[in-house]
């Protein structure tokens, strides 16, 4: 009976430990670069020893990427919730998603930098995860008062993949998150303050 209750939490141990390597180790070297036995190497496990925890690594990089998901949705989710306009409730949504590209988790960064179609099995997953995610800007931007020129999909498009790329130009010490969102959301309203 004890032997079950100490056996869980340190599996679950492991398991997370896994997560933490995978995550660190596909967002160093990319998702194919990186192998079973590397990760198990990182946490001092057999490599056959990972296979009890993930059936394989297509499984293992699919729990990475959900729980990346998981983590910037959860903090976008709380900024939201704070706002009742609409541009607020955008810029605020920006901001936390900036925030959690920016603060360099290694797993925001996997899923920034994995590419789905590149991904095989779990393709069709992650697309899934990523498009769940992306709900809430297509619903945040149905909310705002936009002229009826401006088509929302593009809209909606073009900020996230400002937001996205920002990861890649981005320096510590420059403009902090909030500024950089702001200004990427005034740019897109055409120059007109609507924060």
């Amino acid at each position: 009976m004890s032997n079950t209750a100490t056996t869980g939490p340190r599996q679950d141990n492991r398991r997370l430990q896994l997560l933490d390597a995978a995550a660190r180790l596909f967002r160093a070297h990319g998702y194919h670069a990186t192998s079973m036995r590397d990760i198990a190497r990182a946490v001092g496990m057999l490599p056959g020893s990972i296979y009890y925890h993930f059936p394989s690594k297509d499984e293992l990089l699919l729990t990475v990427y959900e729980e990346g998901v998981r983590r910037i949705a959860e903090r976008v989710d709380a900024a939201v919730q704070a706002q009742r306009q609409p541009q607020q409730r955008l810029q605020a949504a920006c901001i936390a998603h900036l925030e959690m590209l920016l603060d360099q988790s290694d797993y925001a960064q996997v899923v920034l930098r994995v590419v789905p179609d590149n991904t095989g099995p779990s393709q069709r997953r992650l697309i899934a995860l990523r498009d769940q995610y992306e709900v809430r800007f297509k619903q945040l931007v149905a909310e705002l008062e936009l002229p009826p020129e401006v088509d929302r999909h593009y809209f909606r498009l073009l900020l996230l993949g400002a937001l996205n790329w920002a990861q890649t130009w981005y320096r510590p010490g420059g403009d902090p998150p909030r500024i950089i969102a702001m200004e990427l959301l005034r740019a897109l309203y055409g120059g007109e303050n609507q924060t």
